[in-house]
């Protein structure tokens, strides 16, 4: 599941892709004007932005994505623009936009795009020395995890499965998914190592800690959240 961020002051085709992002069980929040979108997506962490060009509240989408950049913030944004000239889109490249899409846009092609930049800064995240999710912490060099300043003491295999699920953090893992990453093989999708696996882990995670950070999504994987998934 994605924490999407919607700049968009045209009301109807903001919904539109809120919509269906939705549907897709995505969540989204909604600006309509650079000032607001500016402090929005300065204020949270997303997995990616969607952001118009031209904005009203003297802040436009060149300036927002400017700031962003400027601050160090690497969230990937796609400018969904009716500004289709080569210039214009170098401008928005050079600006520090990670893709640029004209209006009018076919929805599933922007998912696509959205689908292709998440995966490559998910790429990216996996040489960071260390990953942290609320008050878990797991650092790849020492090979050490702890929450809220206690030390955990994991398995390898353990220890690879935390490492794939704060990858995704917030996204629903599969088991063919996890079985792949983890186990390095395939093998019955139905077997219950997972299912074990993942208690074992749960146990030594969220047993004594709040919130539970490890959570069942029924009929589809697991998922790593402070957030409790609505089955």
């Amino acid at each position: 599941m994605w924490h999407c961020l919607i700049v968009e002051d045209d009301y109807e085709n903001a919904r539109y892709i809120a919509k269906g992002l939705t549907e897709l069980k995505h969540k989204t929040v909604i600006c309509n004007n650079g000032p607001d979108g500016l402090k929005k997506a300065l204020s949270e962490q997303w997995d990616i932005i969607i952001l118009d060009r031209m904005l009203p509240g003297n802040i436009d989408g060149l300036s927002i994505l400017s700031t962003l950049r400027s601050t160090g913030n690497k969230t990937p944004v796609i400018i969904l623009s009716a500004l289709s000239a080569v210039d214009e889109k170098v401008k928005g490249l050079k600006s520090g936009c990670d893709d640029y899409m004209t209006k009018p846009f076919s929805f599933s092609e922007l998912i696509a795009r959205m689908e292709a930049l998440i995966r490559r800064t998910t790429r990216n995240d996996q040489t960071a020395q260390q990953l942290q999710v609320a008050d878990l912490k797991l650092d790849l060099v020492t090979r050490k995890v702890d929450r809220s300043g206690t030390h955990i003491n994991l398995q390898p295999r353990e220890f690879r499965l935390l490492h794939h699920l704060m990858l995704n953090e917030g996204n629903v893992v599969t088991r063919t998914m996890l079985l792949e990453a983890v186990w390095d093989y395939r093998f019955d999708p139905q077997s219950n190592v997972i299912d074990v696996q993942i208690s074992r882990l749960r146990r030594k995670i969220d047993t004594g800690f709040t919130p539970a950070l490890i959570h069942t999504v029924r009929g589809e994987g697991y998922l790593l959240s402070t957030q409790t998934p609505d089955n």
